[in-house]
């Protein structure tokens, strides 16, 4: 464990589990990279199952959550702890929601996006205004054509449903006994596993729109992984093996590569993987990851860098996902070398602007605020 600003009072925190973070957000961008081949046949997706990387985002940040801030409370008040979570969260929804308009007419596609060519600039910065709140708005003002709470934007839906397990959280949760949250916990878990095998999907996909399918597909897939992540940080039972970093992060490559189970006559095949993968091995992982320790300059280093440019990437890759898909799609591109190679420097560019907006704005942006509303003067 090191030092971070991220936590409160810079309390020791779980360096590996923040390098996890940093190989699912990683796979989240080849996935959606091999998606836009795919032309929306998800029984052929390459990296199938990298959808479940917001699930296991979601399990993370309930165990730091719990971490972080279970013995606070009485000397944390509730605006306390939602200063600290806007603070550690909302400079980069801003700065994603930026980022995705100045995107947003390079990827206007007639077939794929056939809403940007007539939005008006003065609608587009509207919505980029709203986006930087996370508020999300209703299917009638799509301006892309995807139904997406956050057109600009995609990837911020999960962030509007943290927002919203930190604040069921700060005012129910954090009061419930152990005894109490395992049953919380475990009806959660029922919820998931009846959609996975009564639904007609047979996954986890989907929580983006502001419908009521969608949103019952996003409370889906929050109240179990993210309560519990606050449950096994609460139980405390950690997995220690050697090298824990190397082989948690395996184990999320793998989980999150395993092919489409089933075919579309037997949905409900891979709805069992589903559930088995967030209800078991997702918190295994992080039950490995932290329990874990490094033992080399080099695994701690690659941890770190994966981990700082986490939160980074997954808020701001998506817009060039989005001009991506209307280049392949507009130009035909197969699954090939030429269309292989752009996806490579689509990654590449990605983790760049996702190091430069975490330096040049991110840390400075957070910095700033810690020290105006955070640090008591005397």
């Amino acid at each position: 464990m090191i030092q971070s600003t991220a936590y409160p009072d810079s309390k020791p925190h779980y360096q590996i589990l923040d390098g996890l973070r940093g190989v699912a957000s990683v796979l989240v961008i080849i996935f959606h990279v091999f998606e836009t081949f795919t032309g929306g046949n998800k029984f052929i997706q390459i990296i199938n199952h990298g959808y479940l990387a917001v699930d296991f985002f979601f399990l993370l940040s309930g165990f730091v959550v719990a971490y972080a801030y279970d013995d606070r409370w009485g000397k944390l008040t509730q605006w306390d702890f939602y200063k600290r979570r806007l603070i550690r969260l909302q400079p980069m929804v801003v700065f994603g929601s930026i980022i995705g308009a100045l995107f947003f007419y390079f990827s206007a596609s007639p077939i794929v996006f056939p809403l940007i060519a007539g939005t008006p600039i003065w609608k587009v910065l509207m919505i980029m205004l709203i986006g930087a709140t996370l508020i999300p708005i209703p299917i009638s003002m799509d301006i892309r054509g995807w139904q997406e709470m956050h057109p600009l934007n995609g990837p911020a839906w999960s962030l509007f449903f943290e927002y919203i397990a930190n604040i069921l959280y700060a005012v129910l949760v954090r009061r419930f006994s152990k005894l109490l949250l395992s049953i919380f916990v475990s009806l959660a878990a029922c919820m998931m596993i009846s959609y996975l095998l009564l639904g007609p999907n047979g996954d986890l996909i989907g929580g983006w729109s502001l419908n009521s399918e969608q949103l019952f597909i996003g409370f889906t897939r929050l109240l179990y992984p993210f309560f519990a992540g606050v449950l096994l940080s609460r139980i405390g039972k950690l997995i220690r093996v050697k090298n824990a970093f190397w082989w948690s992060s395996l184990l999320i490559v793998i989980a999150l590569c395993i092919p489409r189970i089933g075919d579309e006559h037997h949905v409900w095949m891979n709805g069992i993987y589903d559930a088995v993968a967030v209800i078991i091995i997702f918190p295994i992982i992080v039950s490995i990851g932290a329990g874990g320790s490094f033992h080399s300059k080099r695994s701690s280093g690659i941890s770190k860098f994966l981990g700082d440019i986490s939160y980074p990437l997954y808020i701001t890759h998506y817009p060039l996902i989005y001009v991506f898909t209307a280049w392949v799609v507009d130009n035909r591109v197969p699954l090939g070398p030429k269309g292989l190679l752009v996806g490579l420097l689509l990654v590449v560019s990605s983790i760049a602007i996702a190091y430069g907006s975490l330096k040049l704005y991110d840390e400075p942006v957070r910095a700033w605020l810690t020290k105006k509303f955070l640090i008591k003067k005397a």
